[in-house]
């Protein structure tokens, strides 16, 4: 009998483990199902896209199912200014928004922390651009800046910062949020100037919130469109990635380019975001 109970023990004790697992793999379910509907399935769709060649009968926008592994040497040789540019703009652009926005995070989330209600309304001047279509913000700066301004260098990277300046502060602001003020004057007790307690206790402590900031803010600056349109802030002589592919999207309809461009604007993000995250050190921190 001893026997027999044992056994059922421990046949009862393997059967949970598994148990757990079907509900776990139940409750994500829809998930992955949503993933593989709407991110596999599309992307998927994409690179057979980018791997088309033209019909035979060289209609506009018709194209057949190929290995035209060319698509992508012609769209570097073709674009190669405008990915460069689009980097250099979004690191520009980052940087700046990380100096901007890392003083501002700290005084509405350690200044302001013992004023509750200036603190609330500081959020608010934060978010509310969100309340305001990002078309018409980036068009009503087009308004404002003077006329020799628009369609420069300056002009776009100003629309990127400004357009992206609560993906940057909301991270860091969590983070110094959580920041034990202690720390800080116990470093100041052990007689640290501020620059050193910043740099050993302060920083360290918001380098999740930094990390997160700044990716948030460089992955849709790499591929935004609007800010170096024609339309807004940008000319012809500032065209990003992202304004080649909804040319060749939407008006010269060469679906193949810009399938292309857009796997190639996917593959260098993936390749700076995890050479970034490694460097900073910030694997554990995400």
């Amino acid at each position: 009998m001893a026997f027999t109970a044992f056994s059922t023990g421990a046949a009862s004790v393997e059967q949970a483990p598994r148990k757990r697992s079907w509900t776990a793999l139940l409750l994500l379910a829809p998930g992955i199902a949503y993933m593989l509907l709407f991110f596999l399935a599309p992307f998927i769709q994409l690179v057979f896209t980018s791997l088309q060649a033209p019909a035979a009968s060289g209609g506009i926008g018709e194209y057949v199912a190929a290995w035209q592994f060319g698509n992508y040497a012609d769209a570097i040789v073709q674009y190669w200014p405008h990915i460069l540019r689009s980097f250099v703009y979004a690191l520009t652009a980052t940087v700046i928004g990380l100096i901007i926005c890392y003083p501002l995070a700290y005084l509405i989330g350690v200044t302001l922390r013992p004023r509750p209600m200036l603190q609330g309304i500081a959020l608010i001047l934060v978010v509310a651009p969100f309340f305001i279509s990002f078309l018409l913000r980036t068009l009503a700066w087009k308004q404002i800046l003077p006329s020799e301004w628009i369609g420069t260098d300056f002009s776009v990277i100003f629309g990127l910062v400004y357009n992206f300046i609560p993906f940057m502060t909301l991270p860091m602001f969590a983070s110094l949020q959580q920041l034990d003020l202690r720390l800080v004057e116990a470093g100041q007790d052990l007689y640290a100037s501020p620059v050193t307690t910043f740099r050993k206790v302060t920083l360290p402590l918001s380098l999740p919130g930094v990390v997160s900031g700044t990716l948030l803010s460089f992955i849709p600056m790499a591929g935004d469109y609007v800010s170096a349109s024609t339309e807004f802030l940008g000319s012809t002589k500032t065209a990003m990635i992202g304004n080649a592919i909804e040319s060749n999207f939407l008006r010269t309809q060469d679906y193949p380019m810009a399938a292309t461009l857009s796997i190639i604007l996917m593959a260098v993000i993936l390749v700076i975001v995890a050479t970034y995250v490694r460097k900073s050190g910030a694997e554990d921190l995400l």
